[in-house]
């Protein structure tokens, strides 16, 4: 498909983040898998430190050069001002940038400036059920898009326990490639991990119904899990330099890793994924209360490296399996139960882990059908 498609990013505020650059390079490496010309474009405050905004740049670019998308980087402004000359200098003109034959906006805050310059445009949505949630509360606005998609299995059906806010949401997988995270064996010692912030100020809901959606929350319930299995399970978390937090977590016989020291790059993210025996992971309660079928595009990268993957049950789901590669838990019987299966079954819930990003998942197949609706 020789067309030309600009990715609109949400990553210059972690030009080193970690697994956040994964969830974009995999799908531009899926488009560019489709014979696409990717432009790599990012929003930035005009009003903002340019210093600042020059450096996140550079290093942004600096890690996409082993991707060769170093060169096809622009920025647009997050307000609709004017970014200074200064800040742009080293990047595409947005006058190119704007002639190619599809904006693929993966922010929810994209200037409608920006998107109508754009002859076509598709809106991705990766936070399905609280971008609807919030929109339907008028806190949120995107600016229109000729079609819109989201990850979330659920948003728009009759099974949603949320609102569409008054869009045609078409469901799309999140996606993977499967070359750059190739199937690796792990050493039998490894543990099974995560990578995650821990902490959250934002609350879901409203008024008395209101209720914290932080990923330690999620964890709470499962918290004394470590004592009830033989086989070891380490967070990589975010904890900000909170030495009691690590402590009790310790306590209750959890590993405990500093996240920007194992997984600050996103080649140590991906070091780190590979190396574990699989993820055992729990998901924000909103995930849980709004039943949305989600599947954490970290959890596509253990999969594709072969590894299988015990996570938090989102909701019923048309293809996600709950026992075979990735297992879905409902409670800590269960988190247990598929924790100690795996183990005792390990060599074919790899084979199974990787069969099923490769079936579902691989950002080339994804991509084009997305390229295909986007286009129509």
């Amino acid at each position: 498909m020789s067309v030309t498609v600009c990715l609109l990013a949400n990553t210059l505020s972690y030009p080193q983040g970690g697994g956040h650059l994964w969830v974009y390079l995999n799908w531009a490496i899926g488009l560019r898998s489709n014979g696409c010309r990717v432009f790599w474009m990012e929003s930035a405050d005009p009003d903002g430190s340019e210093q600042k905004i020059k450096e996140n740049t550079a290093s942004l670019k600096s890690f996409l050069k082993e991707f060769d998308f170093a060169d096809d980087v622009g920025l647009c402004s997050l307000t609709g001002k004017a970014l200074p000359a200064r800040v742009t200098e080293d990047c595409l003109s947005l006058e190119e940038i704007q002639q190619a034959d599809l904006l693929l906006d993966m922010r929810h805050d994209t200037h409608e400036s920006v998107v109508r310059s754009f002859r076509r445009t598709a809106f991705v949505d990766i936070d399905p059920g609280i971008l609807q949630f919030w929109m339907a509360l008028g806190k949120i606005s995107i600016a229109p898009h000729d079609v819109y998609f989201t990850i979330g299995e659920t948003v728009g059906t009759e099974e949603a326990l949320f609102p569409d806010a008054g869009i045609r949401w078409q469901y799309t997988p999140p996606c993977v490639d499967l070359d750059l995270w190739p199937k690796i064996l792990a050493e039998m010692d490894a543990s099974f991990t995560t990578v995650s912030h821990w902490y959250d100020d934002m609350h879901m809901g409203i008024g008395g119904d209101s209720y914290p959606n932080s990923k330690r929350e999620g964890f709470i319930p499962f918290l004394d899990l470590p004592n009830q299995v033989a086989l070891p399970l380490e967070l990589a978390l975010c904890l900000d330099g909170d030495v009691k937090e690590h402590a009790d977590l310790s306590e209750r016989g959890w590993r405990v890793r500093e996240a920007w020291e194992v997984a600050s790059t996103p080649l140590d993210y991906q070091d780190y994924i590979q190396s574990s025996l699989g993820e055992f992971s729990c998901v924000k309660p909103s995930c849980v209360r709004l039943q949305n079928a989600w599947i954490s595009d970290r959890t596509l990268c253990y999969l594709a490296s072969g590894k299988p993957a015990v996570v938090q049950h989102t909701g019923a789901s048309q293809f996600l399996p709950d026992t075979e590669g990735l297992f879905r838990f409902k409670d800590i019987k269960e988190a247990a139960q598929y924790l100690e299966t795996v183990v005792s079954d390990y060599d074919r819930q790899c084979r199974l882990a990787r069969a099923l990003a490769e079936e579902y998942f691989d950002a080339k197949k994804v991509v084009k059908r997305v390229l295909e609706l986007a286009l129509a």
